[in-house]
Parts: C-alpha cells; sequence; structure tokens
C-alpha cells in the first residue's frame, strides 16, 4: 500500500502537470495563432501575398522547432526569472513551455488552415467578402475539427516537455520521477509517475478525439 505523503505528493505532481500544461497551452495559442495565420495569408497563393514576411515567419518558426526543450528552458534562464521571479518550479516553467511550444503550436495551425477547400475560400472573395472575413467566418470555422486535433497533440507534447523539465527542478510529475526515481532509485514511484503521465496524455487524447468528432461534419 503507498504511504498518504506519497499519495498526496503523487497528485499535488499531477496538478502541477496539468497547471503547466493548460496554461502554457492557453498562452502557446495566443501567440502561435495569428503566425499561423500569417503563415497560410502570406504565402505565394495565398489571400495575401507577402514574401518577405512569409520567409522570416517560416524561418523563426522552423528556428524554434528545431532547439531541444531542455537547452531552450537553460537559455531563456535569464527570461524566465525576469518573467516569473525565479528560474525553477512549475510557474517559471511555463515561461520555457510556452516559448518552445509556440512554433510547433504554429505549424500546427498552419497545417489545419491549409486542409480548407480552396473552392470555399474563392467562393468567399468571389461574393467580395473582406480579408477578415475570410479568415475568421470562413478559413477558421471550416478548419475547427483539424484545429482541435492539432489541439490535442499539443497538449500532450507539452505534457511532455513539462514532465523533461523536471531534470531542472521545473516541478510536476517530471520532478517527482527525477528526484525520487534517479536520485534515490525509488523505481516504484518513477514507474507510478510513468504510469500517471501516460493516463493524462490519454485522456486528454480522447476527450480531443471526442470534441472533434462532434465538430467533424463528414464524422471522424
Amino acid at each position: 500500500m503507498l504511504a498518504n505523503n506519497i499519495i498526496s505528493m503523487l497528485l499535488d505532481g499531477t496538478v502541477d502537470t496539468l497547471y503547466m500544461t493548460f496554461v502554457s497551452a492557453f498562452f502557446a495559442y495566443l501567440f502561435a495563432f495569428p503566425i499561423g495565420i500569417a503563415l497560410v495569408v502570406t504565402k505565394k497563393d495565398g489571400l495575401h501575398p507577402m514574401g518577405f514576411l512569409n520567409r522570416f515567419l517560416d524561418v523563426v518558426v522552423n528556428t524554434g522547432r528545431s532547439i531541444p526543450f531542455l537547452i531552450l528552458m537553460i537559455a531563456v534562464f535569464p527570461i524566465t526569472k525576469l518573467i516569473a521571479g525565479k528560474s525553477y518550479g512549475p510557474t517559471a516553467t511555463i515561461v520555457p513551455l510556452v516559448i518552445s511550444a509556440t512554433p510547433f503550436v504554429a505549424r500546427l495551425i498552419e497545417s489545419s488552415l491549409q486542409e480548407v477547400d480552396q473552392g470555399v475560400i474563392e467562393a468567399a472573395q468571389s461574393m467580395g467578402a473582406p480579408l477578415s472575413a475570410i479568415i475568421f467566418k470562413v478559413l477558421i470555422p471550416e478548419a475547427k475539427t483539424s484545429l482541435i486535433v492539432g489541439a490535442t497533440i499539443a497538449a500532450g507534447t507539452i505534457l511532455g516537455y513539462s514532465a523533461m523539465a523536471g531534470v531542472l527542478g521545473g516541478g510536476g510529475l517530471g520532478d517527482i520521477a527525477i528526484r525520487y526515481g534517479y536520485n534515490r532509485y525509488q523505481y516504484d514511484i518513477m514507474m507510478l509517475t510513468v504510469i500517471l503521465l501516460v493516463m493524462l496524455v490519454q485522456l486528454m487524447q480522447m476527450i480531443g478525439m471526442k470534441i472533434a468528432s462532434k465538430t467533424d461534419k463528414r464524422g471522424i
């Protein structure tokens, strides 16, 4: 039987992990949505081609995605400390999580928006709809199901990043796995954290796909 203090610690770790995941996902989408839209709109055959801006955003996103999370986490310690007041713990970990996740999320959004049937967009253009109306009343609503699926993938990825942050005192289940499973050789606790992380990802995947299936006109 597990001691009450271990159960309490795992529950606190789960809450911290979910806190980091969902707050980071919220801010990542807040920053990534304009970037993803701009990548689609400004491409060569987009609604408003702007070659320089598109290439610039493309380089920024690719650069951001190419930096391993742990290296980025160390590199942005000064920024983290400036924003959160310290460089460790769940709240501080949100800063590098957002920075790391934003380029990844931007690509997911770009991919989802590019799936929209070009005929629907051309129909809106033929009716004289302005650019803003096409984006917010045609492009995004038509890509809704794919965007939800992408958000589900993003949440699972961010949760994985939050677990990696435990190596550097990021808090949550990853931190528990490192402190007890690695440093103290308590592999039973490490296995419990792994099981909890897998369960959380599976639960988010199930909920996300359920929501996506309800919004899909074709059915998933």
